[in-house]
């Protein structure tokens, strides 16, 4: 059995010591159950789209975990779709900052009878190149992935709804980018869709397939912003176990995990 331990939305800054506690508290818990692998889903500092200094922090701290790291990027960190950011549109140059400061931001690994897929949902809908490469890579991730079970990592939700949802918003993958991801989503092998994006802990399945949404380790959101989408609104991480033909989802909230909620962490950050 692989053990996966899935951290998401740290939203790290040398600007400030908001979070660091929860990721020392989830790393020293990692150190006792000894995962085998930690993937962060993305939003790994809090403005890596804006500049180096927060994302070569973040990525810098989470390298500290105490096992093999696998990271994807979030809108914070490299853009999103100028629909959603218009102000920090993902680019070229977002993309290239992220992989020579915090790694790829696709990949496949292989591990005893499982294929772990990472895609970078931030360019998902755009229409950048970065795009069409992602979709042939999606494509031959499926193709080859044989008789082993896959699991999907991204930090943004397919959907939050139903995948046939025509809905454009800013939680899940536009749904035109969607018909892309359907070489994974519709493999017979496929038993796990992760994500975060949404400051929630969320699980549920879809015949074999269990989606799981990750809580933070940073802030959680007022149920205000994200009127009627289900959740734990509670910080923590996601351990992952790929058993023979399942994986297992549970819940990691290690005692004294801090509880921030987004409007007082924006008045915290904000210029004075």
């Amino acid at each position: 059995m692989t053990t996966i331990l899935q951290i998401t939305d740290a939203h790290l800054s040398p600007r400030h010591a908001l979070f660091r506690r929860n990721l020392a508290l989830v790393a020293g818990w990692a150190r006792a159950a000894r995962p085998d692998l930690v993937v962060a889903t993305g939003d790994l500092s809090a403005d890596g789209a804006g500049g180096d200094d927060d994302l070569e922090f973040a990525a810098a701290l989470l390298r500290e975990m105490p096992a093999p790291l696998l990271v994807l990027p979030g809108n914070h960190d490299v853009g999103s779709d100028p629909r959603t950011m218009p102000g920090q549109p993902v680019d070229a140059a977002r993309l290239a900052r992220f992989r020579r400061l915090a790694g790829e931001d696709r990949w496949v690994r292989d591990v005893p009878g499982w294929r772990l897929v990472g895609l970078d949902s931030e360019i998902m809908g755009t229409g950048l190149p970065e795009e069409a490469a992602q979709a042939g890579f999606i494509a031959a991730a499926a193709a080859e992935a044989g008789g082993r079970r896959i699991a999907l990592f991204l930090h943004t939700p397919v959907f939050t709804t139903a995948p046939e949802d025509p809905a454009f918003d800013y939680w899940s993958v536009a749904p035109e980018a969607r018909a892309a991801l359907r070489p994974l989503l519709e493999h017979p092998g496929l038993r796990l869709v992760a994500s975060g994006h949404l400051h929630l802990h969320h699980g549920f399945a879809r015949g074999a397939v269990r989606y799981a949404w990750a809580p933070p380790l940073s802030f959680v959101c007022e149920p205000a912003i994200q009127p009627g989408m289900p959740g734990l609104r509670r910080p923590g991480a996601l351990l992952h176990r790929l058993g023979e033909d399942a994986a297992e989802t549970v819940l990691v909230a290690p005692e004294g995990l801090e509880m921030h909620w987004l409007a007082d962490v924006r008045a915290e950050t904000s210029p004075r």
